[in-house]
């Protein structure tokens, strides 16, 4: 389904959230009971009532998020000064808050626990920009990603991702005020999707960190014989031989990441994997994994940039190497 204009997104979507949450939030006793008495009819530890309780609290954070942007709108003079770096900075500093107010309500009502393992990307790159190459797997690894960024090590990341992501209002209104990119493979206008990467890669300083997901997709079976006969048409036989050798990835595509390093060349990079959310593919995979009650692993590595490779083909084929490197690591970690 194409994407809304913006006048429509934002006169018709966002109060239209703000009404239901409202909604919600009145009426939330009634669906409680009415959640609780079905429960023991539906497999899964208090599976409905738990999972109408999240998505109340996501309705609701979606809403007071809107509500707390409009003031931050009001506040820049009806949108003059929300570009300056004071309210850039402020914008950062709601994401972070409304983003640790969402993982709280998830690890108590879904049960969910996050641990990182291997570099810490504070520790081991203080005060220098970083492209965050990240794997591509289940609903909410963005999220979780960017919680960690933002709350866990200070930074504020510009992050390239779908388009589709803002049917979401308080997604779309935060994130087009920020230095992002919303991107639709296939069909963005204007510059070219590398172009528009590098353009966002400019002027990194020590505390950003430019997000990238390489794949261009969630990881599915089907996506990557896709991905491997893609490449096989293009005429790249020894990538598809190397992508068929990755059986928990897709094949990357480098583009991106070159796009990035060259107009960052003084950055580091930082590849991130994560397992827990792999087996959530369709609908019904997700409604059988959720409430989680399960622990998600995320694992980072940190390679500083006078170990980047400068030549074009060097830079694909290290890419390659650590992808294969991280579809390792997920058949290790894999829950």
């Amino acid at each position: 389904m194409p994407l809304p204009p913006r006048w429509v997104r934002r006169i018709v979507l966002g109060p239209l959230v703000v009404a239901l949450a409202l909604f919600a939030a009145t009426t939330i006793p009634l669906w409680l009971l009415l959640a609780a008495a079905a429960s023991p009819l539906v497999p899964g530890r208090l599976r409905l009532l738990r999972l109408l309780w999240i998505g109340v609290v996501y309705l609701v954070w979606d809403a007071a998020a809107l509500v707390t942007l409009f003031a931050l709108w009001l506040a820049s003079g009806f949108g003059w000064k929300v570009r300056s770096p004071a309210f850039q900075r402020a914008h950062y500093v709601l994401t972070g808050r409304f983003l640790r107010a969402l993982f709280w309500q998830g690890r108590w009502a879904l049960r969910v626990s996050i641990d990182v393992v291997g570099t810490d990307p504070d520790t081991a790159a203080p005060g220098r920009p970083e492209v965050v190459l990240c794997r591509h797997a289940g609903p909410g690894d963005s999220f979780i990603l960017i919680q960690a960024l933002v709350n866990w090590y200070d930074r504020e990341p510009r992050i390239v991702l779908k388009d589709t992501l803002q049917w979401d209002p308080a997604i779309d209104v935060m994130l087009n005020r920020l230095p992002n990119r919303f991107i639709a493979p296939g069909r963005t206008p204007g510059d070219s999707i590398e172009a528009q990467i590098g353009h966002l890669a400019t002027g990194l300083d020590d505390n950003d960190a430019l997000v990238i997901f390489p794949e261009g997709g969630n990881f599915t079976p089907r996506r990557r014989i896709r991905a491997i006969e893609r490449l096989r048409a293009r005429g790249h036989a020894e990538m598809a031989a190397r992508a068929e050798n990755m059986r928990n990835v897709l094949a990357p595509q480098p583009g991106g990441m070159l796009a990035a390093l060259d107009a960052a060349p003084d950055s580091g990079v930082i590849f991130v994997a994560h397992t827990g959310l792999d087996r959530m593919l369709t609908v019904a995979d997700i409604w059988r994994e959720l409430p989680m009650d399960k622990r998600l692993v995320m694992r980072f590595w940190s390679v500083p940039p006078e170990e980047v490779p400068s030549d074009r083909e060097e830079r694909i084929a290290w890419l390659y190497d650590w992808w294969a490197r991280i579809d390792k690591w997920i058949e290790t970690y894999r829950l």
